[in-house]
């Protein structure tokens, strides 16, 4: 008797950012045939290249999204290594960043200043640093050190006007015990005080996160910080332990010629392995079909961008877009569990232009790396969240540039920004956005640089930062559920993930190999 050839499992991945070319490869590996749709004409997603000119005909290739990757895992390494990449790691210049706060008195000037060197999310590990000094003040300072006392049954009750008793740790003891929501600005609040949320915390969480502190949830952004703090007693030092549990030095890395580099070793990588990969072409609907012996059979139909429809039917589904477009497939599928009400919001987008000047004032990298800007400076006075000097931040970046040239990168638009703001961002027209990034960055370096101006570009992400709540958190929970009882059907990427390249990466390995 003859036995019947095996059948090989079959995959579709519906988007071709990082996180759905890495499911491709994952499944490819693990033996499926995968097809891997993507609705734009390129692949990479947030992690994509822009080319500029350069004096004398040269050019620059630069990232157009993400410039870096966490080494606190080993998730993006061990991709790079698996990549053939890893002589091309890099780490930044040790420069460090800096804070563009408002005035600290009446009749005082805006001011930059040095961030900790030490620190998570801007919260302080070290409060004897001179720079957290220089940046909070004497009595923010004093505020701060409160998270350093030891708590004892007489300290709860013995604090008085002159002398307040220190912080309790019993709200976030019980939080971590009962798994509570919790957001970074309570947190801090609670433990340092105001003045550090407001000075050196904001900054960070406005610009890196394009959030409010109050509603950006702290195990989302710093897994494992809330658990140290209830087990080292102080904030400060929880802080600490955590930096000194990563790997060691920087606590970013990056790849020599940009991040854009290791999407295009995957892209090739996945075409390499014999996938199918279609570009311009979307997913409209996902339905289920019948039973398998590995689960439900899902057929998605697709529209190419010629206006062609094709309904492919497969064993295994992942659909690797973003949170709006993936709630728009998986809900009908979801019985009622997946709500329109609780569809994760577009977002204000973000609106990113690169500068490139000839401007001899920065060579001297006179803001290190780069600045957070504290979203309590009026738009009026800087409407940038964040400025990273590339050319201070890269050395390979500077090689390439020649001597007095540099790269300047500003992003535009928070989350907390109203609809009707004035504030510049994602909707701001494109000569208005040069302008003004041409501005802010001679207001956040302290160097002219309009006169230099080389080349630009803008570029635009509407939905490249998930909003990391307590909300988010919750919905991503019940999504989570739902999937687990959905035999072939997964979702990744960084609306459930959290943003940052290390969470992208291993969680989605973690869902497609687990």
């Amino acid at each position: 008797m003859t036995s019947r050839p095996a059948v090989t499992p079959t995959a579709l991945v519906v988007g071709g950012g990082v996180s759905g070319l890495l499911s491709a490869r994952e499944l490819v590996r693990a033996g499926y045939e995968v097809t891997l749709v993507e609705a734009g004409d390129s692949l990479g997603g947030c992690v994509a290249p822009r080319t500029v000119a350069l004096p004398g005909g040269s050019e620059i290739t630069l990232d157009a999204g993400a410039e870096s990757f966490a080494v606190r895992t080993p998730a993006v390494r061990d991709l790079v290594e698996e990549l053939g990449l890893v002589e091309a790691v890099v780490a930044p210049h040790p420069g460090g960043s800096w804070l563009y706060l408002p005035p600290s008195g009446p009749g005082q000037d805006h001011r930059a200043v040095p961030a900790p060197r030490l620190g998570i999310l801007g919260i302080p590990g070290d409060l004897d640093a001179p720079e957290v000094a220089e940046a909070l003040g004497a009595d923010a300072l004093d505020r701060a050190r409160r998270d350093l006392a030891p708590v004892s049954a007489a300290d709860a009750t013995a604090g008085t006007r002159s002398r307040p008793a220190p912080p309790s740790l019993d709200t976030w003891r019980r939080a971590v015990e009962e798994g509570t929501p919790v957001t970074v600005g309570a947190v801090v609040r609670d433990r340092m005080g105001e003045g550090v949320l407001q000075t050196l915390v904001a900054p960070v969480v406005a610009g890196v996160h394009s959030a409010d502190p109050d509603t950006l949830d702290l195990r989302t952004v710093a897994p494992g910080l809330l658990e140290a703090l209830v087990a080292e007693g102080s904030l400060a030092r929880a802080v600490a332990a955590r930096r000194a549990a990563a790997p060691p030095g920087a606590v970013v890395a990056s790849l020599r010629g940009g991040m854009h580099t290791l999407t295009a070793a995957l892209a090739e990588d996945v075409l390499r392995s014999g996938a199918r990969v279609l570009t311009g072409t979307r997913a409209v609907t996902l339905e289920r079909g019948s039973r398998s012996a590995r689960g439900h059979r899902w057929t998605v139909e697709l529209i190419a961008g010629a206006g062609g429809t094709e309904a492919v039917t497969v064993d295994r589904v992942v659909v690797a877009t973003d949170g709006p477009r993936a709630w728009d497939l998986l809900a009908p599928v979801s019985g009622g569990a997946l709500s329109v009400a609780d569809r994760p919001q577009e977002g204000s987008g973000v609106a990113l232009v690169t500068l490139v000047v000839d401007a001899p004032g920065l060579d001297v990298n006179p803001r290190g790396t780069g600045l957070l800007v504290s979203p309590a400076v009026s738009s009026d006075v800087v409407g940038a969240k964040a400025l990273t000097h590339v050319s201070a931040k890269w050395d390979w970046a500077r090689q390439e540039l020649g001597d007095h040239h540099h790269v300047l990168r500003l992003s535009y638009g928070r989350v907390t920004d109203a609809p009707d703001s004035a504030a510049p961002g994602y909707h701001t027209p494109e000569e208005d956005l040069r302008a003004r990034a041409l501005a802010d960055a001679t207001a956040l370096t302290g160097v002219d640089v309009a006169a230099g101006l080389v080349d630009s570009f803008v570029v635009r992400w509407k939905s490249s930062l998930p909003a990391a709540t307590t909300d988010h958190r919750t919905r991503v929970e019940s999504v989570r559920t739902w999937l687990e009882d959905e035999p072939g059907l997964d979702a990744v990427g960084a609306w459930l993930a959290g943003t940052g390249l290390a969470a992208i990466v291993a969680d989605a390995r973690r869902r497609i190999v687990p």
